[in-house]
């Protein structure tokens, strides 16, 4: 069984590095772009139907999931992207004017989640994505995405901040010799100009 990961296509708050968690912001034109070149991209890697298509139920996700060729993509809260509680809408930059050490995989957004709380959701999803009998598409968000390589590897929910994933990034996670491995990460697509 093999997980594809697909994250949502560019909006104005990932373009501006706002933090978008429950905020449903739409997707920009080039985002949509981007949306269907991932679908041609996730055709060449896997082009066979998969045996389940998830997607938050956000709408700059399930547009994605749309755009990229799979409309009946079932919704499922538990890829909604992790709540940043205060810190929605604000960049890194303005958070760091008031707490200069403030790192989002180590202290969590206030009023919002951890990192304990978003992998706890993430493994729940897990335990059913893996009792599929077939290979899976995700399409979800960034942090949310970055939490489930980790915990698909079997790293602390934190170890998500390792796997940067770029708006229409695709990622494979699979295994090796029966032990989980990333496959693919980050993969975009060069048909469309960034």
């Amino acid at each position: 069984m093999t997980a594809y990961v697909l994250r949502h296509g560019e909006t104005a708050w990932s373009r501006d590095r706002r933090h978008t968690g429950r905020t449903d912001v739409p997707l920009l034109e080039s985002g949509r772009e981007r949306a269907r070149a991932a679908g041609a991209l996730i055709a060449g890697l896997h082009p066979g139907p998969f045996a389940a298509v998830r997607t938050s139920p956000l709408v700059r996700a399930s547009e994605t999931a749309a755009l990229a060729g799979f409309p009946d993509a079932v919704p499922d809260d538990r890829l909604r992207e992790w709540d940043y509680g205060e810190h929605e809408g604000r960049t890194t930059d303005a958070i760091h004017e008031a707490d200069p050490t403030w790192f989002l995989w180590e202290h969590g957004a206030a009023g919002g989640e951890d990192a304990a709380a978003v992998g706890a959701r993430v493994d729940d999803l897990l335990a059913d994505v893996r009792a599929v009998d077939g290979d899976v598409l995700l399409v979800a968000h960034s942090h949310l995405l970055r939490v489930l390589a980790a915990r698909w590897l079997g790293l602390p929910p934190t170890d998500g901040a390792m796997f940067v994933l770029d708006p229409a990034g695709v990622g494979v996670l699979g295994a090796e010799h029966d032990r989980p491995a990333l496959l693919h990460w980050n993969l975009v697509s060069t048909t469309v100009a960034p």
